[in-house]
């Protein structure tokens, strides 16, 4: 009998420990799904902001977006009327901040971006878009754009355009300053625009996109410039399509921006 009761008790004590080891079992189970479901909920919630942010894209179809900025920016520099502010990101490479201009210097005018060998032309906007031709301008003349890589390209029946101006070709490059939109009201993004990606409101870098068909935007994107000649080169480069057949990735055949040129309006005066 004491031999019957032993063997229930020792029976009942493993019963509580194996009771005890599913519970433990379950609460880790519990608890690594939390934290997934956390860094997954984290991401979504990342993803979309950046994307309502960015505003180019709606259905997963629409964004155009440069790297994220820190809210604690920092005026830095000015120009008459323009504020480049540190945006809280690495310049990559660090060019500086934009001199000051003044209203009596020449603007640039033109623009000459080469791609893969063969010349884009822009006519620039600097009675719409001054700050931001000047930074353009700033940066060519910096050489920060040579030997980059355009990063991506979209092929969307509501989007279509090819996206530069990220030295690390990650779409999260910029060059550490940051400035606000210009030339946004009632802005509509037809073949041939030039405008500026961002990661919201007044977070304009480096990064920028040619539309090379007609794209179905919000005013959310400075324009700053249209193509007048080489419109074809970026047809042929969207032909291609991208590197992994969706709508919405790198170039299938990467896309070199091997220069960027700036001329001012009086041809004595180069802002290369």
């Amino acid at each position: 009998m004491a031999k019957s009761a032993k063997r229930r008790r020792e029976l009942a004590r493993q019963r509580a420990q194996r009771q005890q080891e599913r519970r433990a079992g379950r609460a880790a189970r519990r608890r690594r799904v939390t934290i997934v479901v956390s860094a997954v909920a984290a991401v979504a919630v990342i993803t979309v902001i950046s994307l309502v942010a960015s505003g180019v894209i709606g259905g997963g179809d629409d964004v155009v977006a440069a790297p994220d900025s820190s809210s604690d920016t920092t005026p830095a520099s000015s120009t008459e009327g323009c504020e480049y502010r540190e945006s809280g990101s690495p310049a990559v490479p660090d060019v500086g901040l934009p001199a000051e201009f003044t209203g009596d210097q020449a603007q640039a005018s033109t623009a000459t971006v080469t791609l893969n060998g063969s010349p884009v032309t822009i006519q620039l906007e600097p009675a719409a878009a001054p700050c931001t031709v000047h930074s353009f301008a700033h940066l060519a003349a910096a050489d920060y754009f040579d030997a980059t890589t355009c990063h991506r390209l979209t092929t969307s029946d509501t989007l279509k355009v090819l996206q530069c101006g990220d030295p690390t070709g990650s779409g999260s490059g910029g060059p550490g300053y940051e400035f606000d939109n210009e030339n946004t009201d009632g802005a509509t993004y037809t073949a041939g625009t030039v405008a500026m990606a961002n990661s919201g409101p007044d977070t304009n870098g480096s990064q920028f996109f040619l539309v090379y068909d007609d794209s179905d935007l919000p005013p959310d994107y400075t324009v700053f410039g249209h193509i007048t000649d080489g419109l074809d080169v970026l047809t042929t480069i969207a032909e291609a399509g991208t590197d992994n057949g969706e709508s919405d990735g790198a170039p299938a055949e990467p896309v070199t921006l091997d220069d960027v040129t700036t001329t001012a309006a009086n041809p004595d005066e180069d802002a290369q």
